[in-house]
C-alpha cells in the first residue's frame, strides 16, 4: 500500500469515524438523563448507538472500496469502539443496571492489552491489526448494551431485553478476554522475531505491525 494514501487525512470514512467519536459525549449526557432526575432519552440514546454501529460499518467498508485506508482511521475506528463501550459501562452502572464487577472486568482486559502494546513499542512495532474475535466481541456488547438499557423497567418487554441483554453481554466479555489472548500469541510472536533478529525489528519491522488495511472491520 502506498504510503501517500496512508497518510492522507481528508476522507470521508475518516470523517465518518470522526463523527463516532464526536457522538460519545452526546451519547452519554442522553443515556445519563435519569441518573440526574430528568426524564428518559433512552430511545435518542439507543438510537444514536445504532447509527454509530452503521458507520462502524460503512467506514470500514468504503475505505476498502475506495483504497481510502489510512494510519488515522486505524486510530480513530477502535478509538471510538472504546469510548463507545467505556461510556455506555459507566452510564450503566451509574444507573445501577450493570454490576461493578463487570465493568471491572472488562476494564482489566483493555489494561491487560495496554500492557501488551507498550511492551511492542519498545520493540519498535506499531498497533496490531483488529481480529475477528476482536471485532465480534465489540460486535455483541454493542447489541447488548441498548438492550440494558430496555431492561430498565417493569414490563414484559423489559423482562425479554434483560434476558438477551445479559445473554449478549457475557458472550461478549468472553469473546473480548479470547481475542485479547489471541493477540497475546502475536505479541509473543513478535517479540521472539526481535529477539532471534538479534535486536529491535527496525522500520520493515513497523510498517508490517502497524500499517494493517483490515484494521477497517
Amino acid at each position: 500500500m502506498e504510503e501517500s494514501h496512508l497518510d492522507k487525512v481528508l476522507t470521508i470514512p475518516n470523517a465518518l469515524s470522526a463523527l463516532r467519536v464526536a457522538g460519545v459525549p452526546v451519547f452519554l449526557w442522553l443515556v445519563l438523563q435519569p441518573y440526574f432526575g430528568n426524564a428518559s432519552l433512552d430511545g435518542w440514546a439507543i438510537a444514536l448507538l445504532a447509527v454509530s454501529g452503521a458507520t462502524d460499518y460503512l467506514d470500514g467498508k468504503l475505505a476498502r472500496r475506495w483504497n481510502q485506508v489510512t494510519r488515522l482511521g486505524q486510530i480513530l475506528d477502535p478509538a471510538a469502539d472504546r469510548l463507545y463501550t467505556l461510556s455506555t459501562l459507566v452510564a450503566l452502572l451509574l444507573r445501577d443496571i450493570i454490576p461493578w464487577w463487570f465493568l471491572v472486568l472488562l476494564l482489566a482486559r483493555d489494561a491487560f492489552m495496554a500492557f501488551n502494546i507498550a511492551s511492542l513499542r519498545k520493540l519498535g512495532y506499531g498497533p496490531l491489526k483488529v481480529n475477528f474475535i476482536g471485532k465480534a466481541a465489540t460486535f455483541n456488547l454493542m447489541y447488548a448494551f441498548p438492550l440494558l438499557l430496555l431492561a430498565d423497567g417493569g414490563d414484559s418487554l423489559a423482562n425479554f431485553a434483560r434476558i438477551v441483554g445479559w445473554a449478549l453481554a457475557i458472550w461478549g466479555a468472553g469473546l473480548y478476554w479470547w481475542s485479547a489472548g489471541l493477540y497475546t500469541t502475536q505479541v509473543r510472536r513478535l517479540k521472539s522475531t526481535a529477539l532471534d533478529a538479534g535486536g529491535t525489528p527496525g522500520v520493515a519491522g513497523i510498517r508490517s505491525a502497524a500499517v494493517q488495511p483490515s484494521n477497517h472491520p
